[in-house]
């Protein structure tokens, strides 16, 4: 029989199903962030709330010397999507017959802050004089526009220039076990809106128009074939994509007076993106089109390839699961991007990702409690031995 009522659970189990029977899609908390305040604030942290525009965040802090790792994560979620499709109800989190934890954020990410927190509270109380800080970094609007949340939190404590050294993201980088991928790195993302301008007429008289699809397409297919970068020992080569084109003046005997067309750069640290604009520009510039763009960085690229942060993760998940982690840069972008440009070494590390967004979003729930003791493991290898004397 499925397990709808935590009581028998671990710790990390229990504090999971809380969270997730809490419907909290962007940029809602409903009551998430206010246990997690609980839990922290029966450590002895510092409790801070830091509200940006209708987005609600928590920086938490424990200690007041030494290095500093601050535990990265969301509450918010993604909808659910018509609750017909589900096998069980999104919110209504359960443990099926085969060991799966199921519903809503059990991957993105309820189940790594749960974990988090309880790896946590066993670490201060194994190690109450550890020398060290440690903090959480707690938003609400990693799934929605990402304005409000993570980055707005880091350019406040940049402001006061709060010390951040190490940081663990919790999304989910596992692929096919737990921990045997850990992201060090994400690569940028660069995104344009291209307006081509032409002349609108009638299609039978295209000698008093200009089609800007026409003078359009040779750019674009200029743009999709031309070699950015070759990439790095970390990263691919970046790629550019089309994602949407659109013209047309409503009736099909219309020559359109205006092309517009969104694309991607996903680009790593060999190029910056002031390169990427100006050699797209001047490529627009040499096939003699008429245009406006329009550019938005969603995130410039990040990379922690050594550190202290690497060895302890390889080694927490080494003495836990006995997996050699792969380091990777792949997939889209994380509030990793933002917290990285404190200095801090930056790393993802979560359960599996593989149903992350979806309908039926699950997790095996023994991964959970094995992800709260590599979390709890990486704290040891880092602060352990800086412990100070009761």
């Amino acid at each position: 029989m499925p397990i709808t009522k935590p009581d028998a659970l671990s710790p990390t189990l229990r504090l999971a199903f809380e969270l997730m029977r809490r419907p909290s899609v962007t940029p809602d908390v409903e009551g998430c962030q206010a246990l997690l305040i609980e839990r922290l604030k029966a450590l002895d942290f510092h409790i801070e709330r830091l509200p940006f525009g209708d987005v609600k965040n928590v920086w938490a802090t424990r200690g007041h010397r030494g290095p500093v790792l601050a535990f990265a994560g969301h509450t918010d979620v993604v909808p659910s999507g018509p609750e017909s499709g589900w096998q069980y109800p999104p919110f209504e989190p359960r443990i099926d017959d085969d060991g799966m934890l199921c519903g809503r954020g059990a991957a993105d990410m309820k189940g790594s802050l749960a974990a988090m927190v309880t790896a946590v509270e066993r670490f201060v109380t194994a190690h109450p004089n550890y020398a060290g800080r440690i903090a959480f970094l707690i938003t609400a609007d990693e799934e929605g526009p990402a304005v409000d949340g993570t980055r707005a939190v880091v350019e406040h404590l940049r402001e006061r220039h709060e010390r951040l050294d190490y940081c663990i993201v919790g999304e989910p980088s596992s692929t096919a076990r737990l921990g045997d991928v850990i992201k060090n790195g994400r690569r940028g993302s660069l995104g344009g809106v291209l307006r081509v301008k032409g002349t609108q007429g009638h299609v039978a008289y295209p000698h008093l128009a200009s089609n800007p699809i026409h003078r359009a397409l040779p750019a674009l297919e200029a743009l999709t074939r031309e070699p950015w970068d070759s990439g790095n020992a970390f990263f691919p080569a970046t790629s550019f994509q089309f994602s949407n084109l659109r013209a047309g003046a409503g009736a099909n005997n219309v020559i359109p007076g205006e092309l517009e067309a969104v694309f991607n750069f996903r680009f790593s640290t060999a190029i910056t993106h002031d390169d990427l604009k100006a050699r797209t520009e001047a490529l627009l510039d040499a096939h003699g089109l008429t245009y406006e763009l329009a550019w938005t960085l969603s995130g410039e690229p990040f990379l922690t390839a050594a550190g202290a942060l690497i060895d302890a993760t390889l080694q927490g998940v080494a003495a836990v699961t006995g997996e050699r982690p792969t380091l990777s840069t792949s997939g889209g972008t994380s509030d990793g991007r933002f917290i990285a440009t404190l200095g801090a070494q930056v790393v993802e590390l979560g359960p599996l990702n593989a149903t992350i967004h979806k309908v039926n979003e699950r997790v095996r729930a023994a991964d959970l409690d094995t992800l709260s003791r590599i979390y709890e493991t990486t704290l040891e290898a880092l602060f352990a031995p800086l412990q100070e004397p009761a």
